[in-house]
């Protein structure tokens, strides 16, 4: 029997927990919106839990870097993927996460503000700040602003976030760290991701490409902003604090509790997965539209913000230790209210999510990666996408009609200005 991959199994787990169980007996509104609060805490522990361990891959490398070491930091930062994109449902309609959340995952940026880039480099018409590279200077100065980034820390680069203006300009969070790491994908609509050498943080003679010293530096203090960033969203929700965004949210109507639910998968399955992290590249056929454009892991996280969704509507998690978090949901009262409609929605989101799912097939089987199905040309590819973007417009469809179900009217997912 072939070896599963980590999407089957998570697939399958999920899929069989929830096949199983009964429906929760009278299942109230407060305690649907508890356990997704509960939901919340758990993921955002988890994305704790593994920045924490990208820091110590990090640490480990840097006192010793080879390929070998180099290899291990690149895979905990695609596992540590794994549950950030899952927290993603959380952003729409919390603006406590939405408003944090550029920090973290911000995109896509200008990397010529970081580290060195390829002379044909493409960059924003107008940002100044492209070309600052700050792992080479001392000093930089971008219009009339000018810093110290003599000393590299967790502080300095969250300050230089949208230095001079420019949303382009990402300093922190993943996708610095995805540069630092793979460095740029100069393969275009070809196969492969960036080709990073481990010799750009050998500190001495075998450096390559100048100031490994710095360009380590950086690279562990945007692991360090990461978990400091992780660990205050975790305690947000959490129910061992006091008076925190969890006590405000169980503190409100519950109608506002679901509300929140339904418009945050409703608006991360449309405008955002569907629009900006789909639609966007595959109609400009461009991979600096690609979401994890410099490891191609993409496939990945689409598919993790899908699980996400799921996640919310089902009161299911499967946690990184293997545990299954389970509790009243969403399902559950669209059920008490109309067994059909519940059937129904269900098929819908299995299907959207098998779909999804193709994306990671089409990378790990068949060798395509997103950045490859969005080449213009690639008829095939290009229908794979579309189809998954049609999918998640029918799945947020299903949203609006559970939605419609438990007395949730007029919910409006929010669009990002995209028309399907």
């Amino acid at each position: 029997m072939p070896q599963l991959n980590k999407v089957t199994k998570t697939l399958l787990a999920t899929s069989l927990l929830f096949a199983s169980q009964s429906a929760f007996s009278a299942v109230s509104e407060k305690q649907v919106v508890t356990h997704y609060a509960d939901l919340a805490h758990a993921v955002f522990s988890d994305a704790h839990l593994t920045a924490v361990q990208l820091e110590s891959k990090i640490d480990q490398f840097l006192a010793s870097p080879t390929e070998k070491s180099f290899a291990d930091v690149k895979q905990a930062w695609i596992d540590a993927r794994v549950p950030y994109q899952q927290t993603e449902v959380f952003r729409f309609g919390n603006a406590i996460v939405d408003d944090w959340e550029g920090q973290l995952n911000a995109w896509p940026l200008d990397e010529g503000l970081i580290d060195y880039v390829s002379s044909d480099y493409q960059h924003e018409l107008g940002n100044e700040g492209a070309l600052a590279n700050i792992v080479a200077n001392t000093q930089l100065k971008v219009g009339s602003q000018a810093v110290d980034v003599s000393e590299i820390t967790p502080e300095l680069i969250a300050d230089l976030n949208e230095i001079g203006g420019s949303e382009a300009n990402v300093a922190s969070g993943y996708h610095a760290i995805e540069f630092l790491l793979w460095g740029q994908d100069l393969n275009g609509t070809n196969a492969g991701a960036g080709q990073r050498a481990f010799t750009d943080f050998v500190v001495g003679s075998e450096c390559t490409n100048n100031n490994c010293d710095r360009r380590g530096a950086y690279l562990k203090a945007s692991a360090e902003l990461l978990i400091q960033d992780l660990q205050w969203m975790e305690k947000q929700w959490s129910a061992q604090e006091s008076g925190n965004y969890r006590a405000e949210l169980l503190a409100e109507d519950t109608t506002n509790g679901l509300r929140k639910m339904l418009f945050g998968m409703g608006s991360l399955s449309l405008g955002e997965l569907a629009g900006e992290r789909m639609k966007v590249a595959l109609e400009a056929n461009s991979t600096e539209d690609e979401h994890d454009c410099f490891s191609d892991n993409t496939h990945n996280s689409h598919y993790y913000n899908e699980q996400g969704i799921y996640n919310v509507y089902t009161g299911l998690y499967k946690r990184e230790d293997g545990t299954l978090l389970s509790g009243p949901s969403l399902h559950d009262l669209v059920e008490q209210q109309d067994k059909d409609a519940a059937q129904r929605i269900q098929k819908q989101f299995d299907e959207t999510r098998a779909q999804v799912g193709q994306l990671v097939n089409s990378a790990e089987k068949q060798g395509q990666h997103f950045d490859q199905l969005i080449a213009s040309g690639n008829t095939a590819g290009n229908a794979l996408v579309n189809e998954t973007i049609l999918a998640l417009v029918q799945q947020t469809a299903a949203i609006e009609e559970a939605a419609g179900v438990i007395g949730i009217t007029s919910l409006n997912p929010d669009t990002a200005d995209h028309e399907f």
